[in-house]
């Protein structure tokens, strides 16, 4: 984990490049506004803040999490609104101090090792209000012929380069969309996550029933 931390701290430069090249990824980018985003908005790894532009647009405020330093710097430059608050904080420690309506998170999820995939959906239920929804994109199974697969890894990973040729590790799980849906409904939540553009998978997904908050 901390290698693909590295990865992304030292790829900030570069983080925006498919945006540029990838014609159905800017499209999936402006399905956006198709997407059930309301209230108070929670965006794990927020990255350089492509997608949060375009929850700051629907939502009344967003709260922006990422462990890089160097990718929240671009996202502050590019949303610079007061509804929007960024923290740098690691994701597999962090914990959200209140509830919200939304929580999202893009191309996130396929970097969770399957060995925390129940406690980062644990995090994701404690973080919604009553009522509230996570909201996901990510690189379905497709995808996986555009990265370079390694092999008998502790996690399913890739190896991904900078432009200097330096190498790193980083965990990416393709998930399939029916198999997601069967695995979140075996952690209680309802979800609906679907296929979309032929790479990508988008979901939603109300978590178990939760108790009351503790007073």
């Amino acid at each position: 984990m901390a290698e693909q931390i590295a990865y992304y701290r030292a790829h900030a430069g570069g983080y925006d490049r498919p945006y540029s090249e990838r014609e159905d990824l800017r499209g999936l980018l402006a399905a956006a506004d198709d997407l059930p985003i309301v209230g108070d908005v929670l965006e794990l790894a927020c990255g350089t803040g492509q997608w949060t532009k375009a929850l700051a647009g629907r939502a009344r405020s967003v709260t922006a999490v990422d462990a890089s330093d160097e990718t929240l710097g671009v996202a502050r430059a590019r949303v610079a609104s007061p509804h929007v608050q960024f923290i740098q904080a690691d994701l597999f420690s962090w914990r959200p101090p209140r509830r919200y309506d939304t929580v999202f998170f893009a191309f996130w999820l396929s970097h969770v090792p399957p060995s925390r995939l129940r406690d980062f959906w644990g995090t994701v239920a404690a973080a919604l209000a009553p009522n509230g929804k996570a909201i996901f994109v990510d690189d379905g199974p497709a995808e996986a012929a555009r990265e370079e697969v390694l092999e008998e890894q502790s996690a399913p990973a890739v190896l991904r380069r900078l432009d200097d040729g330096s190498p790193y590790r980083v965990v990416k799980v393709f998930h399939d969309a029916a198999k997601l849906t069967g695995e979140l409904a075996a952690l209680g939540w309802s979800a609906d996550v679907r296929h979309v553009g032929g790479s990508f998978i988008v979901g939603t997904a109300e978590p178990p029933a939760m108790r009351p908050a503790p007073r």
